[in-house]
């Protein structure tokens, strides 16, 4: 039987994939967004990760919102998200509609792939069950399901979909092999099969668990050295130039997985009787970020005899990450409102960004240009190349002549801003 691959999900990670399966294979892009169909079918992406020629080249790659237009495919990949809630649960929402979804579709021998962020075990504990019920099929008699955990970066024209080395896994040894097969054929980097689903899933999890918190530990330090007076690039600068000293900087940490999948890893752990005790304790140092920030800023400002009550406050950038319309789980939002919190009157610029989402999803409309002379404080949030092409030259003309520049991403040299992680 030839394949027939139905795409769930047509966000920064499901669209790429669809675009080099549609290279190849008779491709459905599914989503329920009415909008981002509509769009694509007139060659545009709004996320920016797939060129309008790229669109083209995908000939057999359609797209549709109707659930009965993908009933004729024999593959279903799951590219959607899987966020945390306000209390840092895993959301699972996304996952069992789209499950729901495809077990109403399901015919014999048809095989479902999962690429989302789970804690290990979840494809076979909650997805499976779902497919089941919704087919009456039987698993592993009837229908099959692979996990290939997604690993796009947005934003990074470097390491594409097809150029990052996929994790593949199956639910029997022969699905293994048909999962692995399917990727290789688009996959230049090639993969790596997995034992297991569930061994698969752990990957996924721990590779931005480990980076969260390499970035936990270099914040914690930013801290330490900020009390000793040293600059913290400096230090970072000097210690790699030992060839095993890795490369992290300071920051905001949030994005779709740094700042989500350690608490899939860790609801898990504490579901089976484990506390984890490092990967929490640098989650908690990261999400503090923002208020550290902001407490260093209305530190400057007093220092310069700014009052912090209605000082105005330009924020430059709003993104997750630099050059990247990407908003989701962005923990500027956490400046932003403890800034809001003592009173100051904050306006974020950011030319990457879509207004209407960021009003959407977090209710705050970003300001078009930001305006000459205004400005109490400006806080370098993300390192857009537009911002770094700027220079402190360009950006003292919107600030008043006494004024505090603080630079989260070390875009400008120390000596021109008054403080910095």
């Amino acid at each position: 039987m030839k394949n027939k691959i139905a795409l769930i999900g047509l966000g920064y990670v499901g669209l790429p994939l669809a675009v080099e399966f549609g290279k190849k294979y008779e491709t459905i892009g599914f989503d329920i967004n009415e909008t981002r169909v509509q769009e694509l079918n007139q060659g545009v992406d709004n996320t920016l990760e797939v060129e309008p020629e790229e669109l083209k080249q995908a000939t057999m790659l359609t797209y549709t919102t109707k659930p009965d237009e993908i009933s004729s495919c024999n593959i279903y990949i799951v590219t959607v998200p899987t966020p945390i809630d306000k209390h840092k649960r895993p959301d699972l929402t996304p996952l069992i509609k789209s499950s729901e979804t495809i077990g109403k579709l399901l015919a014999k021998d048809d095989i479902v792939i999962y690429e989302s962020t789970v804690y290990p075990g979840a494809t076979e504990e909650v997805c499976v069950p779902i497919l089941e019920q919704q087919s009456g099929l039987v698993f592993n008699e009837d229908f099959y399901c692979g996990y290939s955990p997604e690993r796009i970066n947005p934003g990074d024209k470097e390491h594409r979909v097809t150029t990052i080395k996929k994790v593949t896994s199956g639910s029997t040894p022969e699905i293994a092999d048909k999962v692995d097969e399917l990727y290789k054929s688009i996959i230049t980097a090639g993969t790596h099969k997995a034992s297991s689903i569930k061994v698969a899933e752990a990957a996924k999890v721990i590779e931005n668990t480990q980076r969260d918190i390499n970035i936990a530990l270099i914040n914690e330090l930013a801290l330490i050295f900020s009390k000793l007076n040293i600059d913290t690039e400096e230090v970072l600068k000097a210690a790699g130039s030992k060839w095993n000293f890795l490369p992290f900087r300071p920051g905001l940490v949030g994005g779709h997985c740094i700042g989500v999948d350690p608490y899939y890893l860790t609801h898990k752990a504490i579901e089976v009787g484990y506390h984890p005790e490092i990967i929490l304790a640098g989650r908690r140092l990261n999400d503090s970020m923002g208020s550290y920030v902001a407490e260093q800023v209305t530190k400057l400002m007093n220092s310069k005899r700014i009052h912090v009550v209605d000082a105005n406050v330009l924020i430059m950038g709003f993104t997750f990450k630099e050059n990247c319309p990407d908003l989701r789980n962005t923990r500027v939002v956490d400046l932003i409102a403890e800034l809001q919190d003592a009173n100051c009157n904050v306006e974020v610029y950011d030319p990457w960004i879509d207004k209407s989402e960021a009003k959407h999803e977090y209710d705050i409309v970003p300001i078009d240009e930001p305006a000459i002379g205004k400005y109490d404080v400006i806080i370098l949030a993300v390192a857009h190349d537009e911002f770094k092409d700027m220079g402190i030259t360009a950006l003292k003309k919107l600030t008043k002549a006494n004024h505090v520049i603080y630079d989260i991403k070390y875009i400008l040299p120390k000596e021109d801003v008054d403080g910095r992680l």
